[in-house]
């Protein structure tokens, strides 16, 4: 029997004041209390936070509702997929010790249904992108991370989101040329045997077309929230409080 899979992308949660967060969680909360009655599966496909450090002992306080989702989606017998994003600065076990999220640290080469897909957050992989490449490193560096784990919690977190901020103003207003870079690296994947090549990331939803496969940017819920689904074709489908 075939399941159903779910994707969402870059919901940025800690991006806004609290009174517009707390509606914007409302909308993902409610998302995933639908989803857990509808889907198999759920792949987050980075980003699910404006920015996210992971400390050994403490956790930010504000997103206590999606945490509680997540766990009674996991209780409910369904499987959770994180795919780690370019806002995802650091974590440790939180996701997974806690929550039971399955968490990926690079794209992911996964068959569903028979079909074989490329699922990943989308930075990085832009081939004239090198300063973005070069800030990753940076960023993803163990040894940098231990040290900025040390700076207390109140203020690493604060220069985290100014970091964020920095990081998503740069991918916004990068100029990449005419051509689509996450296509352009879609369509390698696709040349390479995949059949659906799943991205975020540049916060543009697509859903293209190329040779045997498709290429499915999933947008931003910072602009018009919608998620995947996956069982015999894959559709994009607007999420409103409401449901479908």
């Amino acid at each position: 029997m075939k399941k159903t899979y779910y994707f969402i992308s870059d919901i940025h949660l800690g991006l806004y004041p609290p009174r517009k967060e707390r509606e914007r969680e409302k909308l993902l909360t409610g998302f995933l209390d639908y989803a857990v009655d509808k889907c198999d599966e759920l792949f987050i496909v980075g980003d699910l936070f404006d920015y996210w450090f992971e400390y050994k002992r403490v956790v930010q306080k504000g997103f206590i509702r999606t945490f509680s989702a997540l766990v009674k989606f996991r209780e409910a017998g369904k499987k959770i997929h994180y795919i780690i994003g370019n806002h995802d600065f650091l974590h440790r076990d939180f996701f997974e010790s806690e929550l039971g999220v399955v968490l990926y640290r690079d794209p992911v080469d996964i068959s569903l249904n028979g079909k074989r897909f490329f699922i990943g957050h989308g930075d990085g992989l832009v081939k004239n992108d090198l300063g973005y490449k070069i800030l990753k490193k940076i960023l993803r560096n163990k040894a940098l991370q231990g040290i900025y784990s040390m700076v207390h919690p109140d203020l690493g977190i604060r220069i985290a989101s100014k970091t964020s901020q920095t990081s998503r103003n740069y991918t916004s207003n990068k100029h990449y040329g005419q051509i689509d870079g996450l296509f352009e690296a879609a369509k390698l994947k696709i040349d390479a045997g995949f059949d659906f090549v799943i991205f975020g990331h540049s916060h543009v939803r697509a859903f293209e077309k190329y040779s045997n496969g498709f290429y499915i940017n999933l947008g931003t819920w910072l602009d018009k929230p919608c998620f995947g689904k996956y069982t015999d074709s894959f559709e994009i489908i607007e999420w409103e409080s409401d449901g479908e």
